[in-house]
């Protein structure tokens, strides 16, 4: 319920303020919103499959963004930025997916 809360007072507030993201971070936003979704995604599975663990979720959120932007910030150094963003962003949609279609499973039974 707390988070709910909080998802929703977060995004009622970015609505608002319109905040700017500095012109270093812009790169990194995209895999940022790609690693919570794959996280929020899992999360609700996990949810649905009844194993659901606050702290597993809190880690598996962090972690996915701190190593999805390492990745990006190696690829950048390296002069393949692009490429290595295309990577992570391909790699957490096809977890994406997957947890959609287990949820679709789970709420629908098909």
């Amino acid at each position: 319920m707390i988070a709910a809360v909080g998802l929703v007072v977060g995004v009622v507030v970015g609505v608002l303020l319109h905040p700017e993201v500095p012109v270093a971070l812009q790169p990194y936003l995209p895999i940022a919103v790609v690693a919570a979704l794959d996280a929020v995604f899992g999360g609700l599975r996990a949810v649905l499959d009844g194993i659901f663990d606050d702290r597993v979720f809190v880690v598996s959120f962090a972690s996915n963004a701190v190593v999805a932007a390492l990745i990006v910030y190696l690829g950048d150094q390296l002069g393949v930025g692009s490429q290595l963003s295309t990577g992570v962003v391909v790699v957490l949609g096809v977890r994406i997916f997957s947890n959609v279609a287990a949820i679709r499973r789970h709420l629908f039974n098909a």
